[in-house]
Protein backbone atom coordinates (compact mmCIF):
# COMPACT_ATOMS: atom_id res chain seq x y z
CA UNK A 1 0.00 0.00 0.00
CA UNK A 2 1.14 3.53 -0.79
CA UNK A 3 0.60 5.76 2.25
CA UNK A 4 0.16 9.46 1.52
CA UNK A 5 1.90 11.99 3.77
CA UNK A 6 1.94 14.99 1.46
CA UNK A 7 5.72 15.04 1.25
CA UNK A 8 7.09 11.57 0.48
CA UNK A 9 5.33 10.37 -2.68
CA UNK A 10 7.72 9.05 -5.34
CA UNK A 11 7.37 8.58 -9.08
CA UNK A 12 7.81 4.85 -8.57
CA UNK A 13 4.87 4.84 -6.15
CA UNK A 14 2.78 6.77 -8.67
CA UNK A 15 3.66 4.16 -11.28
CA UNK A 16 2.59 1.32 -8.98
CA UNK A 17 -0.71 2.97 -8.11
CA UNK A 18 -1.53 4.00 -11.67
CA UNK A 19 -0.43 0.93 -13.60
CA UNK A 20 -0.51 -1.86 -11.02
CA UNK A 21 -3.57 -0.62 -9.11
CA UNK A 22 -1.78 -0.67 -5.76
CA UNK A 23 -4.03 0.46 -2.90
CA UNK A 24 -3.64 3.85 -1.25
CA UNK A 25 -4.06 5.11 2.32
CA UNK A 26 -3.34 8.28 4.30
CA UNK A 27 -0.86 8.55 7.18
CA UNK A 28 -2.38 9.20 10.61
CA UNK A 29 -0.11 12.20 11.20
CA UNK A 30 -1.41 13.72 7.98
CA UNK A 31 -4.99 13.22 9.13
CA UNK A 32 -4.18 15.21 12.27
CA UNK A 33 -2.65 18.06 10.27
CA UNK A 34 -5.66 18.15 7.97
CA UNK A 35 -8.04 18.25 10.97
CA UNK A 36 -6.20 21.23 12.47
CA UNK A 37 -6.25 23.07 9.17
CA UNK A 38 -9.98 22.48 8.77
CA UNK A 39 -10.67 23.73 12.29
CA UNK A 40 -8.89 26.94 11.32
CA UNK A 41 -11.27 27.39 8.36
CA UNK A 42 -14.26 26.82 10.62
CA UNK A 43 -13.01 29.55 12.97
CA UNK A 44 -12.51 31.96 10.06
CA UNK A 45 -16.11 31.40 8.95
CA UNK A 46 -17.47 31.69 12.49
CA UNK A 47 -15.48 34.86 13.21
CA UNK A 48 -16.48 36.37 9.85
CA UNK A 49 -12.90 37.13 8.92
CA UNK A 50 -12.51 38.05 5.28
CA UNK A 51 -10.32 35.43 3.58
CA UNK A 52 -10.10 34.84 -0.15
CA UNK A 53 -12.00 31.80 -1.37
CA UNK A 54 -13.57 31.07 2.00
CA UNK A 55 -16.05 33.93 2.17
CA UNK A 56 -15.20 35.89 -0.99
CA UNK A 57 -15.73 35.34 -4.67
CA UNK A 58 -12.98 34.10 -6.96
CA UNK A 59 -10.59 35.72 -9.43
CA UNK A 60 -11.91 39.15 -10.35
CA UNK A 61 -14.71 38.57 -7.80
CA UNK A 62 -12.22 38.37 -4.94
CA UNK A 63 -13.55 41.65 -3.52
CA UNK A 64 -17.13 40.35 -3.36
CA UNK A 65 -17.99 39.24 0.20
CA UNK A 66 -20.16 36.15 0.66
CA UNK A 67 -22.72 35.76 3.46
CA UNK A 68 -21.94 33.10 6.04
CA UNK A 69 -25.01 31.12 5.04
CA UNK A 70 -23.87 30.92 1.42
CA UNK A 71 -20.33 29.58 1.83
CA UNK A 72 -21.34 25.99 0.95
CA UNK A 73 -23.26 27.12 -2.13
CA UNK A 74 -20.19 29.14 -3.09
CA UNK A 75 -18.06 25.98 -3.30
CA UNK A 76 -20.58 23.97 -5.32
CA UNK A 77 -21.20 26.87 -7.68
CA UNK A 78 -17.46 27.16 -8.15
CA UNK A 79 -16.88 23.63 -9.40
CA UNK A 80 -20.03 23.59 -11.54
CA UNK A 81 -19.20 26.85 -13.26
CA UNK A 82 -15.55 25.96 -13.75
CA UNK A 83 -16.25 22.50 -15.22
CA UNK A 84 -16.13 23.73 -18.80
CA UNK A 85 -13.39 21.55 -20.30
CA UNK A 86 -13.76 20.35 -23.87
CA UNK A 87 -12.26 17.75 -26.18
CA UNK A 88 -11.38 14.11 -25.67
CA UNK A 89 -10.88 13.00 -22.07
CA UNK A 90 -7.46 12.50 -20.58
CA UNK A 91 -6.37 8.84 -20.64
CA UNK A 92 -7.75 6.91 -17.69
CA UNK A 93 -4.22 6.49 -16.33
CA UNK A 94 -3.89 10.27 -16.13
CA UNK A 95 -7.25 10.60 -14.39
CA UNK A 96 -6.15 8.03 -11.79
CA UNK A 97 -2.87 9.87 -11.28
CA UNK A 98 -4.79 13.13 -10.89
CA UNK A 99 -6.80 11.68 -8.00
CA UNK A 100 -3.63 10.46 -6.32
CA UNK A 101 -1.76 13.75 -6.66
CA UNK A 102 -4.72 15.84 -5.51
CA UNK A 103 -5.16 13.64 -2.43
CA UNK A 104 -1.44 13.87 -1.64
CA UNK A 105 -1.40 17.66 -1.95
CA UNK A 106 -4.37 18.04 0.39
CA UNK A 107 -2.77 15.60 2.86
CA UNK A 108 -0.06 18.20 3.53
CA UNK A 109 -2.55 19.97 5.81
CA UNK A 110 -2.31 23.48 4.34
CA UNK A 111 -5.65 23.53 2.52
CA UNK A 112 -8.33 23.61 5.20
CA UNK A 113 -10.37 20.65 3.96
CA UNK A 114 -11.93 17.88 6.04
CA UNK A 115 -10.12 14.52 6.17
CA UNK A 116 -13.21 12.90 4.63
CA UNK A 117 -12.56 14.78 1.41
CA UNK A 118 -9.14 13.16 1.05
CA UNK A 119 -10.53 9.81 2.16
CA UNK A 120 -13.14 10.05 -0.59
CA UNK A 121 -10.48 10.73 -3.22
CA UNK A 122 -8.64 7.65 -1.96
CA UNK A 123 -11.87 5.61 -2.14
CA UNK A 124 -12.20 6.57 -5.80
CA UNK A 125 -8.64 5.35 -6.41
CA UNK A 126 -9.09 2.09 -4.52
CA UNK A 127 -12.43 1.35 -6.19
CA UNK A 128 -11.08 2.31 -9.63
CA UNK A 129 -13.63 5.06 -10.20
CA UNK A 130 -11.81 7.54 -12.41
CA UNK A 131 -13.30 10.92 -13.40
CA UNK A 132 -13.81 11.64 -17.09
CA UNK A 133 -11.80 14.86 -17.49
CA UNK A 134 -11.77 16.74 -20.82
CA UNK A 135 -8.22 17.54 -21.90
CA UNK A 136 -8.68 21.07 -23.18
CA UNK A 137 -9.57 24.22 -21.30
CA UNK A 138 -6.79 24.84 -18.77
CA UNK A 139 -4.49 27.86 -18.81
CA UNK A 140 -2.19 26.33 -16.20
CA UNK A 141 -2.90 29.16 -13.70
CA UNK A 142 -4.81 29.51 -11.42
CA UNK A 143 -3.84 25.91 -11.66
CA UNK A 144 -5.85 23.45 -13.72
CA UNK A 145 -9.23 24.93 -12.89
CA UNK A 146 -11.35 23.36 -15.62
CA UNK A 147 -9.89 19.82 -15.52
CA UNK A 148 -9.88 19.62 -11.72
CA UNK A 149 -13.46 20.88 -11.61
CA UNK A 150 -14.52 17.84 -13.62
CA UNK A 151 -12.67 15.71 -11.06
CA UNK A 152 -14.31 17.53 -8.14
CA UNK A 153 -17.81 17.06 -9.58
CA UNK A 154 -17.49 13.32 -9.04
CA UNK A 155 -17.18 13.82 -5.27
CA UNK A 156 -20.61 15.49 -5.19
CA UNK A 157 -22.15 12.81 -7.40
CA UNK A 158 -22.07 14.74 -10.65
CA UNK A 159 -20.16 14.35 -13.90
CA UNK A 160 -18.99 11.13 -15.52
CA UNK A 161 -16.45 8.45 -14.65
CA UNK A 162 -14.56 5.53 -16.13
CA UNK A 163 -15.86 2.51 -14.24
CA UNK A 164 -15.38 -1.19 -15.01
CA UNK A 165 -14.36 -0.52 -18.59
CA UNK A 166 -17.20 1.86 -19.39
CA UNK A 167 -18.13 5.52 -19.02
CA UNK A 168 -21.11 6.09 -16.76
CA UNK A 169 -22.54 8.77 -14.48
CA UNK A 170 -20.56 9.39 -11.31
CA UNK A 171 -23.68 8.94 -9.21
CA UNK A 172 -24.25 5.42 -10.61
CA UNK A 173 -20.67 4.34 -9.95
CA UNK A 174 -20.64 5.76 -6.43
CA UNK A 175 -23.95 4.05 -5.68
CA UNK A 176 -22.69 0.65 -6.86
CA UNK A 177 -19.68 0.94 -4.56
CA UNK A 178 -21.72 2.21 -1.61
CA UNK A 179 -20.05 5.62 -1.60
CA UNK A 180 -22.13 8.65 -0.62
CA UNK A 181 -21.66 11.96 -2.45
CA UNK A 182 -20.20 14.76 -0.34
CA UNK A 183 -21.57 18.20 0.43
CA UNK A 184 -18.64 20.58 0.11
CA UNK A 185 -17.89 22.91 3.00
CA UNK A 186 -16.02 26.20 3.16
CA UNK A 187 -12.93 26.34 0.91
CA UNK A 188 -13.21 22.71 -0.18
CA UNK A 189 -14.27 23.38 -3.75
CA UNK A 190 -11.45 25.85 -4.19
CA UNK A 191 -8.94 23.48 -2.56
CA UNK A 192 -9.93 20.74 -5.00
CA UNK A 193 -9.52 22.73 -8.20
CA UNK A 194 -6.83 25.30 -7.42
CA UNK A 195 -3.69 23.32 -8.24
CA UNK A 196 -1.44 21.85 -10.93
CA UNK A 197 -2.52 18.22 -10.68
CA UNK A 198 -3.81 17.87 -14.26
CA UNK A 199 -0.59 19.04 -15.89
CA UNK A 200 1.49 17.21 -13.29
CA UNK A 201 -0.43 13.94 -13.61
CA UNK A 202 -0.11 14.13 -17.39
CA UNK A 203 3.54 15.07 -16.92
CA UNK A 204 4.24 12.06 -14.68
CA UNK A 205 2.70 9.67 -17.23
CA UNK A 206 4.70 11.46 -19.94
CA UNK A 207 7.91 11.11 -17.97
CA UNK A 208 7.43 7.43 -17.16
CA UNK A 209 6.86 6.65 -20.83
CA UNK A 210 9.64 8.98 -21.99
CA UNK A 211 12.13 7.30 -19.67
CA UNK A 212 11.10 3.93 -21.06
CA UNK A 213 11.49 5.19 -24.62
CA UNK A 214 14.95 6.61 -23.92
CA UNK A 215 16.28 3.29 -22.67
CA UNK A 216 14.55 1.22 -25.34
CA UNK A 217 16.00 3.46 -28.04
CA UNK A 218 19.49 2.30 -27.01
CA UNK A 219 19.02 -1.41 -27.62
CA UNK A 220 17.05 -0.69 -30.79
CA UNK A 221 19.92 1.51 -31.97
CA UNK A 222 22.32 -1.32 -31.11
CA UNK A 223 20.48 -3.64 -33.50
CA UNK A 224 20.75 -0.94 -36.16
CA UNK A 225 24.49 -0.64 -35.54
CA UNK A 226 24.81 -4.37 -36.18
CA UNK A 227 22.62 -4.14 -39.28
CA UNK A 228 24.85 -1.39 -40.66
CA UNK A 229 28.09 -2.99 -39.45
CA UNK A 230 28.80 0.11 -37.41
CA UNK A 231 32.15 1.14 -35.96
CA UNK A 232 32.40 0.41 -32.24
CA UNK A 233 35.38 2.71 -31.62
CA UNK A 234 33.07 5.75 -31.40
CA UNK A 235 31.69 4.27 -28.16
CA UNK A 236 35.08 3.88 -26.49
CA UNK A 237 34.92 5.06 -22.89
CA UNK A 238 37.87 7.43 -23.20
CA UNK A 239 36.06 9.58 -25.77
CA UNK A 240 33.09 10.10 -23.48
CA UNK A 241 35.12 10.59 -20.33
CA UNK A 242 36.99 13.29 -22.19
CA UNK A 243 33.78 15.29 -22.50
CA UNK A 244 32.46 14.49 -19.04
CA UNK A 245 28.67 14.23 -19.32
CA UNK A 246 27.55 11.36 -17.09
CA UNK A 247 24.52 10.51 -19.23
CA UNK A 248 26.63 10.41 -22.41
CA UNK A 249 29.17 8.16 -20.69
CA UNK A 250 26.37 5.85 -19.53
CA UNK A 251 24.77 5.58 -22.97
CA UNK A 252 28.11 4.66 -24.53
CA UNK A 253 28.69 2.04 -21.84
CA UNK A 254 25.25 0.48 -22.37
CA UNK A 255 25.80 0.36 -26.14
CA UNK A 256 29.16 -1.34 -25.59
CA UNK A 257 27.49 -3.84 -23.26
CA UNK A 258 24.75 -4.61 -25.78
CA UNK A 259 27.33 -5.20 -28.51
CA UNK A 260 30.08 -6.78 -26.40
CA UNK A 261 30.38 -10.11 -28.27
CA UNK A 262 28.94 -9.09 -31.64
CA UNK A 263 30.63 -10.30 -34.84
CA UNK A 264 28.73 -7.74 -36.91
CA UNK A 265 30.34 -4.59 -35.56
CA UNK A 266 33.57 -3.28 -37.07
CA UNK A 267 36.63 -1.30 -36.08
CA UNK A 268 37.55 2.01 -37.65
CA UNK A 269 39.29 1.49 -40.98
CA UNK A 270 37.96 -2.03 -41.60
CA UNK A 271 35.03 -1.03 -43.80
CA UNK A 272 35.07 2.74 -43.38
CA UNK A 273 36.88 5.30 -41.26
CA UNK A 274 33.81 6.95 -39.71
CA UNK A 275 30.10 6.33 -39.40
CA UNK A 276 27.46 8.98 -39.99
CA UNK A 277 26.42 11.10 -37.04
CA UNK A 278 23.18 9.17 -36.47
CA UNK A 279 25.38 6.21 -35.50
CA UNK A 280 28.57 7.80 -34.25
CA UNK A 281 26.85 10.42 -32.07
CA UNK A 282 24.26 8.20 -30.37
CA UNK A 283 25.82 8.75 -26.90
CA UNK A 284 25.97 12.50 -27.36
CA UNK A 285 22.40 12.88 -28.64
CA UNK A 286 20.67 10.25 -26.51
CA UNK A 287 22.71 11.35 -23.50
CA UNK A 288 21.54 14.94 -23.89
CA UNK A 289 17.93 13.76 -23.95
CA UNK A 290 18.54 11.85 -20.73
CA UNK A 291 19.98 15.01 -19.18
CA UNK A 292 16.73 16.79 -19.99
CA UNK A 293 14.72 13.91 -18.52
CA UNK A 294 16.72 14.15 -15.29
CA UNK A 295 15.68 17.81 -15.07
CA UNK A 296 12.05 16.89 -15.69
CA UNK A 297 12.17 14.16 -13.06
CA UNK A 298 13.52 16.59 -10.46
CA UNK A 299 10.67 19.06 -11.07
CA UNK A 300 7.99 16.37 -11.03
CA UNK A 301 9.29 14.88 -7.77
CA UNK A 302 8.94 18.31 -6.18
CA UNK A 303 5.55 19.08 -7.69
CA UNK A 304 3.86 15.78 -6.76
CA UNK A 305 4.54 16.67 -3.11
CA UNK A 306 3.73 20.37 -3.37
CA UNK A 307 0.92 22.46 -1.89
CA UNK A 308 -0.41 24.27 -4.95
CA UNK A 309 -3.79 25.69 -3.94
CA UNK A 310 -4.62 29.16 -2.68
CA UNK A 311 -4.87 30.48 -0.01
CA UNK A 312 -2.69 28.31 2.21
CA UNK A 313 -3.22 27.99 5.94
CA UNK A 314 -0.29 28.04 8.37
CA UNK A 315 0.21 28.11 12.14
CA UNK A 316 -3.21 26.60 12.94
CA UNK A 317 -4.93 29.40 11.06
CA UNK A 318 -2.99 32.28 12.55
CA UNK A 319 -1.49 32.90 9.12
CA UNK A 320 -3.58 32.55 5.95
CA UNK A 321 -1.78 33.74 2.83
CA UNK A 322 -2.93 34.23 -0.73
CA UNK A 323 -0.06 33.44 -3.06
CA UNK A 324 0.59 31.85 -6.41
CA UNK A 325 1.71 28.24 -5.91
CA UNK A 326 -0.97 27.24 -8.42
CA UNK A 327 1.07 28.79 -11.22
CA UNK A 328 2.29 25.96 -13.43
CA UNK A 329 5.43 27.61 -14.80
CA UNK A 330 7.93 25.07 -13.36
CA UNK A 331 6.01 22.19 -14.93
CA UNK A 332 5.29 24.10 -18.14
CA UNK A 333 8.99 24.68 -18.76
CA UNK A 334 9.83 21.09 -17.83
CA UNK A 335 7.20 19.73 -20.22
CA UNK A 336 8.44 21.92 -23.06
CA UNK A 337 12.00 20.75 -22.37
CA UNK A 338 10.86 17.12 -22.40
CA UNK A 339 9.02 17.63 -25.70
CA UNK A 340 12.23 18.73 -27.39
CA UNK A 341 14.33 16.01 -25.76
CA UNK A 342 12.05 13.15 -26.73
CA UNK A 343 11.40 14.50 -30.21
CA UNK A 344 15.16 14.36 -30.80
CA UNK A 345 15.20 10.62 -30.14
CA UNK A 346 12.80 10.23 -33.07
CA UNK A 347 14.77 12.66 -35.24
CA UNK A 348 17.97 10.65 -34.96
CA UNK A 349 16.08 7.35 -35.16
CA UNK A 350 14.51 8.37 -38.48
CA UNK A 351 17.99 9.12 -39.86
CA UNK A 352 19.10 5.61 -38.86
CA UNK A 353 16.02 4.21 -40.59
CA UNK A 354 17.04 6.06 -43.76
CA UNK A 355 20.49 4.49 -43.60
CA UNK A 356 18.93 1.04 -43.24
CA UNK A 357 16.65 1.38 -46.26
CA UNK A 358 18.56 3.64 -48.66
CA UNK A 359 20.76 1.59 -51.03
CA UNK A 360 22.98 4.63 -51.56
CA UNK A 361 23.92 4.62 -47.87
CA UNK A 362 24.59 0.92 -47.23
CA UNK A 363 25.12 -2.41 -48.96
CA UNK A 364 21.82 -3.79 -47.68
CA UNK A 365 19.09 -4.74 -50.19
CA UNK A 366 17.30 -1.60 -51.43
CA UNK A 367 14.56 -0.73 -48.92
CA UNK A 368 15.24 -4.11 -47.30
CA UNK A 369 13.00 -5.60 -49.97
CA UNK A 370 13.02 -9.39 -50.55
CA UNK A 371 12.57 -8.68 -54.27
CA UNK A 372 13.65 -5.09 -55.02
CA UNK A 373 11.40 -3.51 -57.61
CA UNK A 374 8.65 -6.11 -57.53
CA UNK A 375 8.24 -5.57 -53.80
CA UNK A 376 8.73 -2.21 -52.08
CA UNK A 377 9.79 -3.64 -48.73
CA UNK A 378 10.34 -0.99 -46.05
CA UNK A 379 10.30 1.99 -48.43
CA UNK A 380 7.14 3.60 -47.06
CA UNK A 381 7.98 2.77 -43.45
CA UNK A 382 10.59 5.49 -43.73
CA UNK A 383 7.95 7.85 -45.17
CA UNK A 384 5.80 7.23 -42.11
CA UNK A 385 8.72 7.89 -39.76
CA UNK A 386 9.55 11.10 -41.63
CA UNK A 387 5.96 12.28 -41.31
CA UNK A 388 5.91 11.59 -37.58
CA UNK A 389 9.15 13.45 -36.85
CA UNK A 390 7.92 16.39 -38.91
CA UNK A 391 4.71 16.48 -36.88
CA UNK A 392 6.77 16.37 -33.69
CA UNK A 393 8.63 19.49 -34.75
CA UNK A 394 5.33 21.36 -34.72
CA UNK A 395 4.23 19.86 -31.41
CA UNK A 396 7.62 20.67 -29.84
CA UNK A 397 7.01 24.40 -30.19
CA UNK A 398 7.01 25.59 -26.56
CA UNK A 399 3.60 26.22 -25.04
CA UNK A 400 5.08 28.09 -22.08
CA UNK A 401 6.13 31.09 -24.17
CA UNK A 402 2.47 32.02 -24.59
CA UNK A 403 0.20 33.73 -22.08
CA UNK A 404 -3.31 35.14 -22.36
CA UNK A 405 -4.76 37.28 -19.53
CA UNK A 406 -7.93 35.97 -17.88
CA UNK A 407 -10.48 36.82 -15.18
CA UNK A 408 -10.74 40.49 -16.06
CA UNK A 409 -6.94 40.79 -16.21
CA UNK A 410 -6.61 39.79 -12.55
CA UNK A 411 -4.86 36.64 -13.72
CA UNK A 412 -2.64 38.36 -16.26
CA UNK A 413 0.10 35.76 -16.74
CA UNK A 414 -0.52 32.05 -17.15
CA UNK A 415 1.71 29.03 -17.85
CA UNK A 416 -0.08 26.94 -20.50
CA UNK A 417 1.59 23.98 -18.76
CA UNK A 418 -1.28 21.61 -19.39
CA UNK A 419 -1.03 22.22 -23.13
CA UNK A 420 2.70 21.47 -22.92
CA UNK A 421 2.05 18.22 -21.04
CA UNK A 422 -0.64 17.16 -23.52
CA UNK A 423 1.60 17.87 -26.49
CA UNK A 424 4.42 15.93 -24.83
CA UNK A 425 2.11 12.91 -24.71
CA UNK A 426 1.39 13.25 -28.43
CA UNK A 427 5.11 13.48 -29.19
CA UNK A 428 5.82 10.40 -27.08
CA UNK A 429 3.24 8.38 -29.03
CA UNK A 430 4.86 9.48 -32.29
CA UNK A 431 8.35 8.64 -31.04
CA UNK A 432 7.13 5.22 -29.99
CA UNK A 433 5.96 4.58 -33.55
CA UNK A 434 9.25 5.81 -35.04
CA UNK A 435 11.23 3.48 -32.77
CA UNK A 436 8.91 0.63 -33.77
CA UNK A 437 9.74 1.34 -37.41
CA UNK A 438 13.48 1.42 -36.68
CA UNK A 439 13.19 -1.89 -34.88
CA UNK A 440 11.31 -3.53 -37.78
CA UNK A 441 13.99 -2.33 -40.21
CA UNK A 442 16.88 -3.29 -37.91
CA UNK A 443 15.49 -6.80 -37.48
CA UNK A 444 15.42 -7.20 -41.24
CA UNK A 445 18.95 -5.84 -41.62
CA UNK A 446 20.53 -8.17 -39.07
CA UNK A 447 18.76 -11.12 -40.69
CA UNK A 448 20.49 -10.18 -43.93
CA UNK A 449 23.84 -9.94 -42.13
CA UNK A 450 23.42 -13.19 -40.21
CA UNK A 451 21.57 -13.61 -36.93
CA UNK A 452 24.20 -16.08 -35.73
CA UNK A 453 26.75 -13.25 -35.74
CA UNK A 454 24.75 -11.00 -33.43
CA UNK A 455 25.76 -10.14 -29.88
CA UNK A 456 24.19 -12.45 -27.31
CA UNK A 457 22.39 -9.48 -25.74
CA UNK A 458 20.90 -8.10 -28.96
CA UNK A 459 20.06 -11.64 -30.08
CA UNK A 460 17.74 -11.99 -27.10
CA UNK A 461 15.92 -8.83 -28.15
CA UNK A 462 15.83 -10.08 -31.72
CA UNK A 463 14.21 -13.38 -30.72
CA UNK A 464 11.66 -11.65 -28.53
CA UNK A 465 10.79 -9.07 -31.17
CA UNK A 466 10.43 -11.71 -33.87
CA UNK A 467 7.62 -13.24 -31.82
CA UNK A 468 5.81 -9.91 -32.26
CA UNK A 469 6.58 -9.16 -35.91
CA UNK A 470 7.59 -11.69 -38.59
CA UNK A 471 10.32 -11.24 -41.17
CA UNK A 472 9.48 -9.37 -44.37
CA UNK A 473 9.21 -12.29 -46.78
CA UNK A 474 6.89 -10.33 -49.06
CA UNK A 475 5.02 -7.04 -49.01
CA UNK A 476 2.12 -6.81 -46.59
CA UNK A 477 0.11 -4.17 -44.72
CA UNK A 478 2.93 -2.82 -42.54
CA UNK A 479 0.63 -0.50 -40.59
CA UNK A 480 -0.42 -3.48 -38.50
CA UNK A 481 3.22 -4.39 -37.84
CA UNK A 482 4.04 -0.86 -36.69
CA UNK A 483 1.07 -0.79 -34.31
CA UNK A 484 1.82 -4.24 -32.94
CA UNK A 485 5.49 -3.47 -32.26
CA UNK A 486 4.59 -0.06 -30.85
CA UNK A 487 2.15 -1.61 -28.38
CA UNK A 488 4.69 -4.24 -27.42
CA UNK A 489 7.28 -1.55 -26.70
CA UNK A 490 4.76 0.43 -24.65
CA UNK A 491 3.46 -2.34 -22.47
CA UNK A 492 6.57 -4.47 -22.03
CA UNK A 493 7.75 -1.94 -19.43
CA UNK A 494 4.67 -1.64 -17.17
Amino acid sequence: MVVLTGHSLTLEEVRRVVFHKEKVGMASESTQKVEKSHEAVKRIVADKKVVYGINTGFGKFSDVLIDQGDVKDLQLNLIRSHACGVGDPFPETVSRAMLLLRANALAKGFSGVRPVLIERLIELINNEIHPVVPQQGSLGASGDLAPLSHLALVLVGEGEVFYKGEICSANDALSKEGISPLTLEAKEGLALINGTQAMTAMGVIDYLEAERIAYQSEWIASLTIEGLRGIIDAFDEDIHLARGYVQQIDVARRIRDYLADSHLITKQGELRVQDAYSIRCIPQVHGASLQALDYVKEKLEIEINAATDNPLIFDDGEKVISGGNFHGQPIALAMDFMKIAIAELANISERRIERLVNPQLSDLPPFLSPEPGLQSGAMILQYCAASLVSENKTLAHPASVDSIPSSGNQEDHVSMGTIAARHAYDIIKNVNHVLAIELICALQAVEFRGVDKMASSTRKYFDEARRVVPTIAKDRQFSKDIERVSEWLRYSWV
